[in-house]
Parts: C-alpha cells; structure tokens; sequence
C-alpha cells in the first residue's frame, strides 16, 4: 500500500466532522484509504447489487438499520441516501459516524451537496503523487512558496519518460509493461463510459465519449473553445456541454480558471482544459517508451500535464489553501499556471519541457509581476535540466526533479 498525504487531514476530519467524504476517481485508492482509516468498522459497498438494491428501495430504512460508525463505498450509485444520512445526524450529531466515498464529484451535483451542507466534510483523493510513489512526502505548494529549493536535482531523461507514460493511478503503475498497462487503461476507461456515465446520466453508454477523449487529450492545456471542440467532434454545442459535465463530474478532466486581478474579468476568461492524469493522456494519443525515446524532444503538453497534475495533487494535502489558475492577456502573453493562496499571493509557475533555458523563458513571468507587483511572491520554471538557476530574486529556474526530490 501506498502512503496517502491526505491520511492525517482524514484522520483529523473524523475527531470532529458526523460524515466525511473521501472523493475522487476510480482506482486511485479511496477504499484501500478507509479501510485504513477505520479498520475496525462496518464497510458496506454500493457496487454489490444487493446492498445497492436495498439502499435504493428504501434509503432510509437502510440507513436506520446501520448500528454505529460504518463505511458505505461508491456512494455516488445511492445518490438518495445522503438525504437519509442528513436526517440520521440531525438526530444523533456524532463525529466520525458515516465514512463515504463516492467516483463522481458531490460537489458539482447540487442535489446531493446541498443535503449536507455543513455536516460533511470533502476530502479529493488523486492518483498518487511522484513523491507518494517514492515515498518521501513533502509539500510542493509550501516549496513553491517558501523558494526553499536545493541547489541541484538530478534528471534522467528515461525516467521521467516512464513517469510520464505511467500516470499515477496504482494499479497502472503496477503492470509490468506498457502493452499491460495500455489494456488497464481500455479497461478503465471502458467501466466508467460503460456504467458510471449511465448511473449518473440515466441512460447507456455514450458511443461519442470515447471519441471526445481522445481530442480532449489532443488538446489537453489549450484554451476551452467549446465552439471548435463542437465542429471538430461534431457533437452539437448544446450536447457537448452537458459531455463535459459529466467527464469532470467522473474526475476524467479539469478545467483551470483564469486569473485576473478582476475577479469579474476571470468570469469571463476561457479556462484552460487537462486531462487530470497524464498517464492516460499519453495513452489517448497513442504515445509509448519507444516513441518517445526516439524522439528529440518531449511532448510539452504532455509535460505540462504531469506538472499539473502534481500541483492539484499537492493542493489537496497542503497546510495553506490556495487556488491554481492560469494567466493570459488579450495579446497573448501568459503564464501556464498561477497559485493564489489566502493573502493574494501569487506564484507564477512555467513548463519547459526542454534542458536549456534563457531570460526570455521569463517574459510571461515578469509581465505576471508587472501586472501584481504587490502580489507577486515568486515566478519557477520548471524544465528538464538539473541545476537550480536564479535569474534574479524572484525568478528561478528549477528542474523537474525539484517536483518529486526530497530538499
């Protein structure tokens, strides 16, 4: 089993909070997490069919007959249930008392967010983390702040090929080669357009989607442009919308806002679009080892991907909150990633998926701190190099293994 970084933020949610959502998509470990969590108490899945079939007929007779703490998995399938999880600790306030997890994000289902509003508490678990998978946590939000980076941090160029390619879902890490991990994929990505897209919209597997992902990858970190997305895919605009809500409902995409120091002006910038793991981008555009050693260069979307993905990641187990957008003006300068915590500190964060950098490599980053100055705390682009370099008090450069090495 792998360490998770949220475990203690759990552990802490459940001194105080009556119900506690563990969040996120399938496979990343939620249930291997809560039986971690409370080993000693009842767990209860709603992918068996009886149990689904008995909370479904009558959720509240379900829930009334659970004596104690208990763990109910997948909870997404029931979605009557938190009705009768709300009534049950209005009666009897106690913490810690339901322990859920669910594949579908509650949070963009209002119906079932808004029944326990202020009795739960949402924890989003991703798949692993570079520094999960090595073992060595650590706070890369907190580093990015702080600017306490090392001065060297060694880079192989076939390792981080396999990062890449490899995701960080565990059991794709698992397989013992890219043909075995290629088939976990088409498997995973079968279940959930399968069932999961028919249980939360009520109707049979979508033959568009698969399709859809695929220029989702092909376009992962650009710009949402819902009227290009719509000609090419040839799926109505009005279709399309409710295709992507229902792709980052299952945690299968994200969008990042844009950042403005206008909060009306962020409203009305496009967000950029990921897919929220890079090994299964890699896998929907048809990227293998062999391609990609062979290559001169890395894919830079691909590249920026796996930063993203570990930003969100550590977002999730970091002490200060912060929110990751992204910035770009109307003349086309922009910054690939901007984190913005409580004190409207600004961290700009560039992607370089190249080992030689020059002063220009910053323009984005200084025309950020043009634009913030009282804002702006740091500016880090990461490339693929190994040497820690400053390029003057608030600008550095930092190589990619600044993102998963201990300090």
């Amino acid at each position: 089993m792998y360490p998770r970084n949220i475990q203690s933020f759990a552990l802490e949610a459940l001194t105080d909070s009556p119900v506690l959502l563990v969040n996120g998509a399938r496979q990343t470990g939620k249930s291997t997490l809560v039986r971690s969590l409370r080993p000693d108490v009842r767990y209860l899945t709603f992918d068996d069919p009886a149990v689904l079939a008995a909370a479904q007929a009558d959720p509240f007779g379900f829930i009334a007959g659970l004596d104690g703490p208990v763990c109910l998995d997948e909870v997404q399938r029931a979605p009557g249930i938190f009705l009768a999880i709300k009534a049950a600790v209005d009666q009897q306030r106690s913490a810690g008392r339901f322990l859920l997890t669910g594949s579908a994000n509650v949070l963009l289902l209002p119906q079932i967010a808004d029944s326990l509003a202020g009795r739960m508490e949402v924890l989003e678990l991703w798949p692993l983390a570079q520094c999960e998978i090595a073992r060595q946590p650590f706070s890369l939000i907190e580093r990015l702040f702080s600017g306490d980076f090392a001065d060297h941090y060694p880079f192989e160029r076939g390792d981080f090929i396999g990062r890449l390619l490899a995701g960080g879902y565990p059991e794709a890490l698992g397989r013992s080669s890219g043909r075995r991990r290629e088939a976990w994929f088409d498997s995973y990505l079968a279940t959930i357009l399968q069932r999961d897209v028919r249980d939360l919209a009520q109707i049979e597997g979508l033959t568009e989607l698969p399709r859809l992902l695929q220029l989702l990858a092909a376009r992962s970190g650009g710009l949402m442009n819902a009227a290009e997305l719509s000609r090419s895919s040839g799926i109505p605009q009005t279709t399309l919308k409710r295709y992507l809500a229902l792709l980052e409902t299952l945690f299968l995409i994200r969008q990042v806002p844009a950042w403005s120091s206008n909060l009306g002006k962020r409203l009305q910038k496009s967000p950029k679009l990921f897919l929220s793991d890079h090994g299964l981008m890699a896998h929907l555009q048809g990227l293998g080892e062999v391609s990609l050693k062979a290559g001169l260069g890395l894919p830079g979307d691909l590249v920026e991907a796996f930063i993203h993905a570990e930003l969100a990641k550590h977002q999730s187990w970091a002490e200060a909150r912060t929110r990751l957008m992204h910035y770009r003006t109307s003349t086309g300068v922009e910054v690939d990633f901007v984190l913005e915590n409580r004190r409207n500190e600004l961290v700009g964060i560039e992607v370089k998926a190249a080992t030689s950098i020059s002063s220009k490599d910053f323009n984005g980053l200084r025309h950020l701190r043009e634009t913030a100055p009282e804002q702006f705390k740091r500016g880090v682009l990461f490339y693929t190099g190994e040497q820690v370099v400053r390029f003057d008090e608030q600008l550095v450069a930092v190589p990619m293994g600044g993102v998963w090495g201990a300090r």
